[in-house]
């Protein structure tokens, strides 16, 4: 300091007073508290400090004498030096979402935690380094990058503490932290993810290490990459699943490799393929298109490539990958727009004369574009078609020749474009998966090419009859594109119309009660499924679908045609108003009896699945049709180019005359030597002999003979026409060589390939079959001589020998993978990368919201969806002192706890569901009649032809089922399955003999019950709900129900980006397995597929052009699967098929020939075919003349007398041994297929097929049995005439044939005539039949009727079977010819064996095990002594003991349990305890050993305080804080506020506004407000008008007309005048009908004769005009409404009374102004506010979320007086919070946990949602806040003066922090002792040292700006600074001690000395050694 009048400068805070004012606290009246002149504290700002942190909070140990408030002190000028800033990222969430997510931070580390799943490009930039330290911080959002890291906060020093929250605003989320044990962060995970989960996410982090919150699941390899590495001992945030193949994903950055004019001129050279996968999958496209600017010529380059690219039809996911980078892409919006617009002015008339190729080549890339992008690309494509137009006109002028083609393609996609906007405009564009229309003409068909596949709205619910037309089977086709057309929409409606009627035959029986009874015959129905999950699969995304078992109880799901593999089903919650379409892909017969199959939706579906959740109930129907193999050949017809389609001249044109094949001339020869089964003879060794092997193939003469060949004549001539010709048909029936023969053809033509094979691209020939058992029989002969070079595609191969040529195998060869092309491995390694991150990403999700349907969740996984007045009801429901630690509060709430409350209701579930009685019985029913249906099939076999090999991987990856099932533990308060019961249940072992196995087992039929209902509640009618306790169970599981909706939708919602990308991604890779397959398939010399096989892959097909076709069984395969399997260059298509019947036995085959067809040849193997057990005949039509009755209001036909006997028959047929798959019955009739299975008990008949013979076309069975059904006086056959009925009925049986009906009848149809003709000659008619016992040959027994088959009881005849069984018994059954051996007979008779010593004999059955001896005798117990009665089998040793156990526990009492059983380990006698508070309470005895170690135990002692309304405190000493926050006053308020509601809110001195909906309305609206905000006034005219008078002014001004009075002339219904008056409402009372009541004596003038009276339209109540009108205009001095003199109801409505309510009604409006508090008052507080806010850099740091939350609330566009008080004053306390916060580094670490944990508590308290505070809340605050003050900065001053302390320094310490961390009430005089010993103890403890953080230190030094050697210290070490020089001119005294400090004439007082702690001088500014160095430096300097 130099020179007098200058002091040292010392910093010190200013004293401040205790008080309200001390702290800026507010309050509206009584919150109000003007602000003192003690209330602002000044902020010295120093030079160099920074001004957007000028707030410095309190450092404790410094110089703060008074205790009174919480100084201030200087300006420190921190800016992140030295430590770690730690930001929050707060998303796109608002800050009532965000607020509370602090984390306890703890040695300056943050510690995060992974708020889910996030992609790559989210996190990737999310580290943010900050000076001197890194930072810290969490997203909270999927939102894209833009939001998030415009969001990331800096905050100077400290750590930022929040807490997760989620979809509640800031009121509802505050006072939602949860004390966690050991004073850890207060935070409660408010996403929907597991707690458990969400506490192991945290991370120990090492010092000044930056510790990045990794989103969602990220392996280590991608965690290291990202800036951050785990430490050892670390947690992984999510539990991951090793990548397949144990291989881990490198996710190292990976370098972009930009994209440049060379490497796209070498795209030009490649194929279209290899070009789209190549751009598709490069990281630098996105780059290139980027750009706003480029040359021409580049761009033009750019231009062609994509045309290039575009142009591949086999990769139509990478080119949808493509355009969608170009869609959005500077290239598109703003090159190509300027490029165009730019050839305009070109001038050199070469370029222009190129310029319309390129137009052409744009042209090209926008039909792309918008036929890929409909929806979106409208708008990114409008600029370019603006100016294409301009442009080429201008070209065109200019002399450029302008193509026809291009302006007809410019002319399309404007249409196009015009086309979409429309639709835009009518809102049904909103999608790009929306399908292009071509405008049709009026009265055109739709074209097949855009027709949808899935059955449309119309066609399900109309019955709109498809446009077919007829297969013209003979004459040729009007064209190519008629035929493709006739072929698509026949084969469309042979799989869409069983959906089509079955959906309509559902929709007509919804009403029906019966509808689960109801049996459909086109579908199959499946109720209450739910889609649960997704699933990756590398197919793509599947669900998990679960659907209600109960129906299918008796499904045999393995051999079940249900649900295989391909089957289509629509689903649907709205009676098919939106239809969600999808296949089975995958079928496992064990989760299908469990009710789980997995499905794949199609694309339109897809997009439906968003807002799809599982608690949402679909019907799902089923056809029974393949509909995978429709899909492949419908889309390979819409496809297909007619140009493509080989043969037409044939196919279409009907040209007979067929030629050879094309690359077949007259000289070629073809060499057939290795046909000729033997070895070459000398004679073909000769040259003559080896032209006769390499002879003119053209030339018949020159062929070998037949022997040569080893053929015979027919097939000599198969083999030379498929040869020869370019179509050639073999047929012939089987066993007549004709496999033979095509392997032969095969053989000639690869010996001979070098003739046909292309020399520029190789190509196989092609082998179509239809079964896979054909396929592997072809093929394996095949191999015989050719023994590479094939490739099998199709089902499971059951040949050894092929499972090598599958594509499976074939891509496991490392030579395959290695000679790859390079794009596709480089694409492949891009897609699996985006596929494995997207996996990851999904499966968290997935499988959370799968666990939401095991059980019940647990409350504080739901806390995000809960409203916070719920949650505080719920979480105060139960008093029980263990609930607090033991239980799940929902448990209990949900009637399925541990209390005595709920063990009641569990006991009495039955009572609780009157319904569930008959519910039962209905599902018994279903359960019985669907043991009549179900038909077991060789599913596994059909499955096994329909599944391609390929596609077996394509199974959804099994996750560990364990690691689900530990989440739900986590997740789950109580699981439905039989497990452990989640995270109640560890705590509940100890309590779990309070809860009987009965009673668990009904609360878990309860719970499974209620989570299958679907009724919810209603986001409206939860609002109304404020009490949850009070709620009937029934209310309380549609709460819950509704909570987890909310639950499961946020869920899905997150998870449905990375479904979309790993969907997308799946996509591509199946393109790229195409383009691996094609190379696989390129290089074989024969391919052989299926039908199914050859659908899928039709576009790899295409690709591999194969010149030859070979089809077998031909006859079974469909035209339009041959036609989709044809490529163009196809030159050689052979046919070979079977044309002759091999299924019926001669005698069944001669009832159709020659009746039906004119010729059958019977095949060798009928002739061998048993003769049928059982029955003299196997062939037998029964006659009868019973009749019929009509069903179905006359739409079918039933005959009891038949199906009877056919059921009987069927009966008698299984006893003959033959199995149940081997009888079908078959009816004409539907109502006949119910009445039999109605008399078909499962148990019997499982297996046998019962169908209608319309349904059973195509099929066959060993034994048919047919009902005929009709039969009737009136001999109306219906359609049994039809002779296409006949013949499938009659052609169904191989080996037997059993019809029964009215043959008399029937005999009048001709045809029938004929046969009963045949059948007459044979003896195969008759009234009965004859059987014939197998056991005795000679005993026959005639039936005609069912009741004759009594007499064959079973099977055999009427005499005993006396067969002697094993155990000596006699078998008591009649004569049966099954079992003969007896192996499956159980003996009945009673066993007798003796089974111990004692005698015992056995109780059971002869045929059942005996067991152990069972009968109980008295033993002597020897562990324990006691008499016990034990089974005879069981040693005593092995029994426990029944008897009370006896045995004292440790703490003394005696155990409840058995005397054999282990002791209990929880004593649960009641004890008295003292707990912490000082209140004695009883709690069970296990407990007081719990809360040894620290246990928590809530006192529920009632608080009894009086609080300042009056009312005695609700609370209890646990919920009050024993007294330091009081529970807020409950007691209703019930005064009635302005607007004449009751007021709704607790006990309070100011009402605050009403929250509920306005009543407010006229004639013309109602009010939409809320009730206690000013309503807008009515501006439409008055309607108040009659006669006499009319108002002209608005509705809501005062009227200016006066009543009429004039008596109203209208006639009420009644027939009688009305009572009221003119222009008035006619009251709904007569004088007449209802005289009494309108006379009643009210206002005493109702009996006069010329009375009139009015209606009120509020309540409806009639009063007598005069008296009423003299009642309304009434002043009665009161702002309010008037109301109804008898019910109270306000009069809002009334128009003759209109001008008393509108002048009510203003006065009302001007209160609720009043009460909101003037707008510009309320506008300066705000902005008042908005800046005090924005320069308190303590609270931003320390409590950032507040901070942001405070900013939220000050943003509210309307604020009240009311509100803005709550504001400030939150804005007050919140900033006392942060300056103790920020002050704790400066006390001892060891004392840092417990004030962190009273810190909490009172944020805790601060947080809780509130409209204002109470006066008793606003004094509980800043009491409790102003002892943690003290007790921080006593902390602060002990941990200065360590080392200095005396025992009776410290005893004085210890009596102060015991009034300090006391937990009773901070009372005056405890303030008053706390203050005076502070004072004694500062003067004892003068702090010494700096007392600051380094980093302070360093801002301190720097603001001041002195060099070193200007600080010193007094002799008790207090620091100051002299300027200037540093020499010390003057002496002053030390503010703190008061001891002397400076000195004079530059020299330091003795007792001072230098403080080179500040900054580490090593001499004085101004001493001998300074100036020693000075001068030294100046004569360097000379020097």
């Amino acid at each position: 300091m130099d020179g007098a009048g200058q002091e040292p400068r010392s910093w010190q805070s200013r004293p401040g007073e205790r008080g309200h004012a001390n702290h800026r606290f507010t309050q509206t009246s009584r919150d109000r508290v003007n602000n003192g002149s003690g209330q602002a504290h000044k902020r010295a700002a120093q030079a160099g400090e920074n001004p957007q942190a000028s707030n410095y909070p309190l450092l404790p140990g410094q110089r703060e004498e008074n205790f009174g408030g919480t100084g201030r002190f200087f300006n420190h000028g921190r800016r992140n030096q030295g430590g770690q800033a730690n930001s929050g990222s707060t998303g796109h969430w608002n800050e009532q979402e965000n607020e509370g997510r602090g984390r306890k931070h703890q040695d300056r580390q943050a510690h995060e935690r992974a708020r889910g799943s996030w992609n790559e490009q989210e996190n990737e930039g999310r580290v943010k380094r900050y000076q001197g330290g890194q930072a810290h911080e969490r997203a909270r959002r999927p939102w894209n990058e833009q939001e998030n890291e415009g969001r990331v906060k800096r905050y100077q020093g400290g750590q930022t503490h929040e807490r997760a929250r989620e979809p509640w605003n800031e009121q509802e989320n505050e006072g939602r932290v949860k004390r966690y044990q050991g004073g850890q962060a207060h935070e409660r995970a408010r996403e929907p993810w597991n707690e458990q989960k969400n506490e192991d996410r945290g991370r120990k982090h090492q010092s000044g290490q930056a510790h990045d919150g990794a989103r969602g699941l990220r392996n280590g390899q991608e965690n290291e990459g990202r800036g951050r590495r785990m430490q050892p001992g670390e947690n992984p945030r999510f539990h991951q699943n090793p990548t397949p193949g144990g291989a881990q994903l490198s996710e190292q950055p990976q370098q972009t490799k930009r994209i440049g004019y060379k490497f796209l001129e070498s795209l030009l050279q490649k194929d279209p393929s290899e070009v789209v996968i190549t751009l598709a999958s490069s990281l630098g496209l996105k780059e290139l298109l980027s750009q706003t600017s480029m040359k021409p010529t580049f761009l033009q380059l750019i231009c062609q490539v994509l045309r290039k690219a575009c142009s591949s039809r086999m990769d139509r996911q990478s080119v949808q990958q493509l355009l969608g980078v170009v869609k959005e892409s500077n290239f598109l919006k703003i090159c190509l727009p300027q490029y165009v617009s730019d050839m305009i002015t070109e001038a050199v008339p070469a370029v222009r004369h190129q310029y319309p190729e390129h137009i052409g080549n744009i042209i090209s890339l926008l039909q792309d574009l918008i036929s890929i992008f409909p929806a979106s690309s409208v708008q990114n494509t409008s600029i370019l078609l603006t100016v294409l137009p301009a442009s080429i006109n201008a070209l065109r002028a200019s002399g450029v020749d302008i193509t026809e083609e291009t302006e007809k393609n410019l002319k399309k996609v404007q249409m196009l474009v015009q086309h979409l906007q429309e639709k835009r405009r009518e809102g049904t564009l909103r999608a790009d998966n929306y399908t292009l229309m071509q405008p049709q003409a009026d009265g055109q068909e739709e074209t097949y090419r855009t027709m949808t596949i899935y059955p449309t709205y119309n066609e399900v619910h109309h019955d709109e009859k498809p446009f077919l037309r007829p297969n013209i089977v003979s004459g040729r086709y009007e064209s190519t594109s008629i035929y493709l057309d006739t072929h698509f929409r026949l084969l469309r409606e042979d799989f869409v119309r069983p959906l089509r009627e079955g959906i309509l035959e559902l929709l007509q029986s919804f009403e029906d009660k019966g509808l689960r009874k109801k049996k459909f015959d086109d579908i199959r129905i499946y109720f209450d499924t739910r889609i649960i999950t997704p699933l990756c699969s590398s197919s793509g995304i599947v669900y998990k679908v679960q659907f209600d078992t109960k129906p299918l109880k008796f499904v045999r799901w393995q051999n079940s045609k249900r649900l295989l593999y391909g089957s289509l089903v629509c689903m649907s919650k709205d009676h098919f108003e939106t239809c969600l379409f999808a296949t089975v892909s995958n079928r496992d017969s064990a989760d299908l009896a469990q009710g789980i199959v997995q499905l794949c939706f199609n694309t339109q579906s897809q997009a439906l699945l968003a807002e799809v959740q599982p608690s949402d109930s679909f019907l799902m129907v089923e056809t029974t049709a393949y509909f995978e193999a429709y899909r492949h050949v419908l889309e390979g017809l819409q496809e297909i180019h007619e140009e493509d389609i080989p043969f037409q001249k044939y196919i279409v044109e009907c040209d007979a005359h067929v030629k050879e094949p094309t690359y077949l001339t007259m000289g070629t020869t073809y060499n057939f030597a290795p046909l000729m089964e033997d070895s070459p003879t000398d004679e073909d060794m000769h040259p003559d002999g080896l032209r006769r092997q390499s002879v003119n193939v053209l030339d018949s003469n020159q062929w070998p003979s037949m022997e040569t060949l080893r053929l015979d004549e027919s097939q000599m001539q198969a083999l030379s026409l498929a040869l020869t010709k370019e179509l050639a048909i073999i047929q012939g029936p089987p066993g007549t060589g004709k496999t033979y023969v095509g392997l032969k053809i095969v053989q000639a033509l690869l010996t001979n390939e070098h003739v046909w094979q292309s020399t520029v691209q190789k190509s196989p020939i092609l082998v179509v079959c239809y079964t896979n058992h054909a396929l592997d029989q072809f093929l394996e002969g095949i191999y015989t001589f050719q023994k590479s070079g094939m490739v099998r595609v199709g089902g499971r191969s059951s040949s050894e020998v092929l499972k090598q040529f599958t594509l499976r195998e074939l891509r496991k060869k490392c030579e395959f993978r290695r000679n790859l092309p390079m794009h596709l491995r480089r694409a492949y390694v891009n897609i699996t990368s985006q596929m494995k991150q997207a996996e990851q990403e999904l499966h968290e999700g997935a499988k959370h919201l799968e666990c939401t349907t095991y059980g019940v969740l647990h409350e504080r996984h739901l806390e995000a969806c809960i409203a916070p007045q719920h949650w505080d009801s719920l979480m105060s429901g139960l008093d029980e002192e263990e609930f607090y630690y033991n239980g799940s509060m929902i448990l209990e709430w949900l009637g399925l706890g541990v209390t005595v409350f709920t063990q009641s209701a569990a006991e009495n579930l039955g009572a609780e569901n009157p319904g569930g009685q008959q519910q039962r019985e209905e599902e018994q029913e279903v359960e019985a009649e669907e043991e009549l249906l179900e038909i077991p099939e060789e599913a596994d076999l059909i499955q096994a032809d329909r599944v391609i090999e390929d596609e077996e991987t394509a199974k959804p990856r099994r996750r560990k089922e364990e690691a689900v099932h530990e989440l739900a533990s986590v997740l789950l308060a109580m699981k439905l399955e039989n497990q452990e019961e989640g995270t109640a249940q560890p705590q509940q072992k100890a309590m779990q003999w309070e809860i009987t196995a009965a009673q668990r087992k009904k609360m878990k039929q309860k719970m499974r019950v209620e989570l299958r209902k679907l009724s919810a509640m209603t986001e409206l009618e939860a609002k109304t709900i404020r009490d949850v306790w009070q709620l009937d169970l029934s209310s309380r599981w549609r709460l819950y129900r509704h909570w987890l909706q909310m639950y499961q939708g946020f869920i899905r919602r997150r998870i449905l980006q990375h479904e979309q990308q790993y969907q997308a991604a799946a996509e591509r890779l199946a393109e790229l397995r195409l383009q691996e397959d094609l190379c696989i398939l390129k290089e074989a010399q024969v391919v052989g597929m299926t039908t199914t096989g050859a659908a899928k892959y039709r576009q790899i097909l295409q690709k591999v052009e194969p010149r030859i076709v070979i089809v077998e069984e031909a006859a079974e395969v469909l035209e339009a699967h041959t036609i989709t399997t044809l490529s163009k260059a196809c030159q050689h298509l052979i046919l070979i098929g079977d044309h002759q019947q091999h299924r019926m036995r001669p005698e069944i085959a001669r009832l159709l020939s020659p009746h039906i067809y004119q010729e059958l040849e019977n095949h060798p193997s009928v002739l061998k075919y048993e003769n049928i057990k059982g029955v003299l005949s196997n062939l037998f039509f029964v006659e009868h003349d019973f009749p019929e009755q009509e069903i179905q209001e006359g739409k079918s036909h039933q005959n009891l007398h038949e199906a009877q006997f056919v059921v009987e028959l069927c009966k008698y047929f299984l006893c003959q041994d033959y199995l149940p798959s081997q009888i079908t019955i078959l009816t004409t009739y539907t109502g006949q297929l119910s009445c039999l299975r109605k008399l078909m008990p499962a148990k019997t008949f499982a297996g046998v097929k019962v169908h209608v013979v319309d349904k059973y076309q195509g099929e066959e069975n060993d034994i048919i049995l047919l009902s005929l059904v009709r039969s009737n006086k009136e001999e109306r056959s219906g359609f049994l005439q039809i002779s296409n009925r006949i013949c499938v009925a009659l052609s169904r049986a191989k080996k037997g044939l059993y019809c029964i009906g009215n043959m008399r009848m029937l005999g009048k149809v001709p045809l029938w005539s004929k046969i009963i003709h045949t059948l007459r000659e044979k003896g195969h008619i008759g009234r009965s039949l004859m059987l014939c016992c197998q056991n005795h040959p000679e005993t026959k027994t005639l039936v005609s009727a069912a009741a004759d088959f009594s007499k064959v009881p079973e099977g055999g005849c009427s005499r005993p079977c006396e067969f002697r069984l094993s155990c000596g018994h006699v078998c008591t059954r009649a004569c049966h010819p099954y079992d003969t051996q007896h192996k499956e007979y159980q003996c009945l008779k009673p066993c007798q064996k003796v089974l111990c010593t004692d005698g015992h004999r056995c109780p059971q059955l002869c045929y059942e095990p005996c067991g152990p001896c069972m009968v109980k005798v008295e033993k002597t117990i020897s562990k324990c002594g006691h008499q016990q009665m034990v089974p005879c089998s069981t040693p005593d040793t092995e029994f426990f003991c029944q008897e009370p156990c006896q045995k004292k526990l440790n703490c003394g009492h005696t155990c409840n349990k058995f005397c054999g059983q282990e002791c209990t380990t929880a004593c649960p006698e009641l004890v008295t305890v003292a707990l912490k508070c000082g209140h004695i309470q009883q709690v069970k005895c296990w407990i007081t050993e719990e809360m040894k170690h620290g246990m928590p135990v809530e006192c529920k002692t009632k608080c009894s305080v009086t609080l300042e309304c009056g009312h005695v405190c609700p609370g209890s000493c646990h919920t009050c804080f024993e007294g330091r926050f009081h529970k807020p006053c409950n007691r209703p308020c019930k005064r009635f506020l302005v607007c004449s509601h009751k007021c709704q809110q607790p006990c309070t001195t100011e009402c605050p506004p009403c929250q509920l909906d306005c009543q407010n309305h006229c004639i013309h609206s109602r009010c939409k407000k809320k009730c206690g905000e000013s309503c807008f006034p009515c501006a439409e005219p008055c309607e108040w008008r009659c006669r006499h008078y009319q108002c002209t002014n608005l509705c809501s001004e005062p009227c200016n007309r006066p009543r009429c009075n004039v008596p109203c002339t209208k006639l009420l219904h009644c027939g009688h005048p009305c009572i009221g008056l003119c222009g008035e409402p006619c009251p709904q009372k007569c004088l007449v009908c209802d005289r009494e009541e309108v006379t009643q004596i009210f206002f005493g003038f109702e009996e006069d004769p010329d009375a009139r009276f009015v209606q009120l339209e509020d309540c409806g109540h009639v009063f007598e005009s005069q008296g009423l009108d003299h009642y309304m205009d009434e002043d009665d001095d009161v702002i309010k409404l008037k109301v109804c003199p008898v019910c109270q109801t306000p009069i809002r409505k009334n128009l003759r009374y209109g001008t008393i309510v509108q002048r009510r009604l203003d006065e009302i409006e001007r209160v609720k102004e009043k009460i909101q508090g003037p707008v510009q008052e309320i506008e300066s507080r705000r902005q008042s506010l908005q800046a005090a806010l924005a320069g308190n850099a303590v609270l931003q740091r320390n409590l950032p979320l507040k901070y942001l939350m405070l900013e939220d609330k000050l943003r509210v566009s309307v604020l009240s007086t009311k509100s803005i008080g709550l504001i400030e004053n939150l804005l007050n306390f919140y900033e006392r919070l942060a300056d103790l916060t920020n002050s704790m580094s400066k006390i001892d670490a060891s004392e840092r946990k417990e004030l962190r944990k009273r810190l909490d508590e009172v944020q805790k308290w601060l947080d809780k949602p509130r409209l204002s505070f109470t006066g008793q809340e606003l004094s509980d605050l800043q009491v409790e806040i102003q002892r943690l003050t003290y007790l921080l900065s006593l902390l602060a001053r002990c941990k200065g003066a360590s080392g200095r302390i005396t025992p009776a320094l410290a005893e004085e310490i210890a009596s102060v922090r015991e009034i300090l961390e006391g937990t009773k009430k901070f009372r005056d005089e405890d303030e008053a002792v706390v203050k005076t010993k502070l004072e004694r103890l500062c003067r004892a403890l003068p702090v010494s040292g700096l007392g600051i953080s380094e980093a302070e230190r360093v801002q301190i030094v720097s603001a001041v700006g002195c060099s070193p050697g200007h600080w010193f210290k007094c002799k008790n070490g207090h620091i100051y600074v002299i300027g200037e020089c540093g020499g010390a001119m003057e002496r002053s005294r030390c503010p703190e001690c008061h001891e002397a400090i400076g000195g004079t004439n530059h020299t330091l007082d003795s007792t001072n000395s230098l403080a080179p702690e500040m900054d580490g001088a090593t001499h004085a500014a101004w001493s001998d050694t300074a100036n020693n160095l000075l001068n030294f430096e100046e004569l360097r300097r000379l020097l």
